[in-house]
Formats: C-alpha cells, structure tokens, sequence
C-alpha cells in the first residue's frame, strides 16, 4: 500500500476504545504511541505485575544481542523481523546494520499503529534494505511471496519472532507455523525466539485481566513449551533460558526482574 494511502487505512482499523498488544508494550517501554485505553490496561498490568515493564526492556535488550550474534558471529545479513511492534530505539535493522551496512531487514506486523510509524523502520543504510509488510503472521504464504522481493531465499536468513507467538491461541498452532517459515529458509538460517511463560501466579493474572479487555489476546505457556519451538534446530549456547541469562554482556546494564520469558537462537541445519 502506498504510504500517502495510510492514514485512511490506520484510521478505519485503529480500534481506539480497545487496547492493542503494540500500543500496550510501547506504553510499558516508556513511548508515546498509545492511547489513553492502552495507558490505562498498562497501568493495571503493572499494579497486579509491577516488574513487567523491566520485563519488557529485558525482552528488548535480547533482541539486540541476538541481532549482534547473528550478524557479528552467525554472519547472517537477511532478517525477516515478524511482530515488529512499535519503532523504537535499537530497531532490528539498526543493530545489524551497525554490524553490517549491508544487511537487509523485512519488517512483518498486522497493527495498523505500526503501519502508520513505518516509515520509522525504512531508514536503512545505502548498503542494505529495509522493507516493510503489513500482515498477519498466521498467512506465511503471503509474508514468504511479499518477502522474496527484498529477500535473497537462497540464502541464509534469520526469523526473529519475538513476544509474536504467545499472540496466538494453541488452536493456530504456533509449533506448526513456525515449522511452515522454518521449511522456506535454506540451511545455515536462523531463528530466534522470545515469548512469556507461565510459571508466575502475578503475571498470570495479570494477562487474564488483560485479556478480558484487549482486542487481541495473549497466551502464555510452559519453559518446556518455549523450549520446543526449536526441536530439530542446533541450538546457540547457552540453550533456551531466561532472557535476561541469554548471552548478557556489558554493552548494556544489568537490570533486576522476575524470570517470566524465555528465549533461545538455533541454526537450521
């Protein structure tokens, strides 16, 4: 869709009376791309969950070290980002493209907020490339096609899929469609992989109450359910853990919270 054609698009979808995931997370990362409605779900996850916005800059923080692994030692320089969310500081085209300029980054969300703010994820060096698919991540057909014109699929390619699986329900089989991108990508991709888990009795009723109000909704589930998305894939030391235990470094300061993601990169084989 052409850009000028946005506004129009964004204001027909936008759903201001009801929180979105995207906006939700920007208001806990401490944006301003958000409503009132996504302040106020903010404000009652952190009354129930007062950690969870440590939580979301730890989640952060794991996608620029998995973006510096991939591109300084994987040597990847094809992303395929899917759940992109709002723009930010330390978008995943900025990580690799300070590794490598050359890098070429697909950005895939389905919020019409993050369509809108686009424009905020196609500044890419004159080297690489950054494109952007408005889409859902349960349609990879479309994504894969769309994805092709930016993207070199005979070669290695990293999906990162970050916070975007616990939006789907286990009826759309998030194991399988993860398997479905997986089989497009040559050997030597990569995918990394973040999403909450369920073993904290605040968070969880922290989501529930979420849930009840959202327009979209989140799933949590076990470690060993996180820890299955990667079977048949060589996984990157130190496995899937914690993500704050993924390959900390002192690039980024240490920062205290409840254990309530995992995480993991591997390599397709």
């Amino acid at each position: 869709m052409p850009m000028d054609d946005v506004n129009a698009d964004v204001k027909s979808r936008l759903q201001t009376d009801r929180p979105h995931s995207a906006r939700v997370w920007n208001y806990l990362l401490g944006g301003k791309d958000n409503y009132p409605v996504d302040s106020e779900v903010g404000d009652a996850i952190l009354s129930t969950f007062p950690e969870f916005a440590a939580v979301a800059r730890l989640q952060r923080a794991f996608l620029t070290r998995a973006v510096r692994f991939l591109t300084a030692e994987a040597g990847i320089r094809q992303f395929l980002d899917i759940g992109t969310g709002l723009p930010t500081a330390d978008n995943t085209h900025e990580v690799a493209q300070r590794v490598a300029p050359d890098s070429r980054i697909v950005y895939v969300d389905n919020d019409p907020l993050v369509l809108a703010h686009a424009r905020a994820l196609l500044t890419s060096s004159p080297e690489g490339a950054c494109s952007y698919i408005s889409e859902d991540v349960r349609n990879p057909e479309r994504i894969l096609a769309e994805a092709a014109d930016t993207l070199d699929f005979s070669r290695p390619v990293a999906l990162t899929l970050l916070g975007i699986m616990g939006q789907l329900s286990d009826a759309d089989r998030p194991r399988e469609l993860v398997a479905t991108y997986l089989e497009a990508l040559p050997a030597g991709s990569y995918v990394a992989l973040s999403d909450g888990i369920n073993t904290n009795d605040a968070l969880n009723a922290a989501v529930t109450a979420y849930n009840a109000q959202s327009a979209n909704t989140y799933h949590l589930r076990s470690p060993e359910e996180i820890a299955a998305y990667f079977t048949g894939l060589e996984t990157v030391d130190p496995g899937v853990v914690a993500t704050s235990a993924w390959r900390p470094d002192d690039m980024q300061p240490a920062e205290e919270a409840v254990e309530v993601a995992y995480c993991g990169v591997a390599r397709k084989s």
